[in-house]
């Protein structure tokens, strides 16, 4: 219903936002990483928005990036996870570290998050990393390649680990694909360097 809404912000706090459009003050649900990133109140903000209906509630989700309601958006869609402990997921640790707890297959990142516990953070793992490869980074064309080919770099080189490759071959194989064909998508990264691998025992 809501792509994104941009105005004044009038209030924030860790978990909640109000910004006013034309004379409307929308209340926002948000992660405590969006919140540290917000402008003091008065300045403007625009916030990529989930619209969630419940027979209770009805409640407005905003984000300073698209990439973390994407990831916002991928949590829900896990059975037992509910739009609190997804903000909670993204208040706790960084989209990048999720995505590398996911990637990696390393649930104990994910056990510090309050609500997380261990068969939640397995259950989080099991059902998302074959999404989180498929994901292209949602990162504006304007912003600089190189800011995406390290996102890249870190996810690949996660993957490959988890595979059973040795951190430095990881990042040589990594670098190696990169350096030829800079703004791979992950999977094509991962795919490419195990082929690299292969072919230079």
């Amino acid at each position: 219903m809501f792509a994104f809404i941009r105005g004044e912000l009038i209030t924030a706090s860790l978990d909640e936002a109000v910004v006013e459009v034309s004379g409307i003050g929308y209340r926002l649900h948000i992660s405590a990483g969006t919140s540290r990133r917000l402008p003091a109140p008065g300045g403007q903000v625009c916030l990529h928005t989930h619209y969630q209906v419940r027979e209770d509630a009805h409640q407005l989700f905003g984000f300073l990036d698209h990439e973390e309601l994407q990831l916002f958006r991928l949590l829900l869609s896990i059975s037992g996870v509910g739009p609190k402990l997804a903000i909670a997921v993204l208040s706790g640790l960084s989209v990048g570290e999720i995505q590398e707890a996911i990637v990696s297959n390393r649930p104990e990142l994910l056990y510090g998050v309050s609500g997380v516990g261990k068969k939640t953070a397995a259950r989080i793992i099991l059902e998302l990393r074959d999404k989180i490869l498929r994901i292209q980074p949602a990162i504006p064309d304007d912003v600089r390649p190189a800011g995406r080919d390290r996102q890249s770099t870190d996810d690949a080189v996660a993957a490959l680990m988890t595979l059973g490759f040795p951190k430095p071959l990881a990042q040589k194989a990594v670098s190696g694909v990169l350096e030829s064909s800079p703004g791979l998508p992950v999977e094509e990264v991962v795919k490419s360097s195990l082929a690299a691998i292969r072919n230079n025992p």
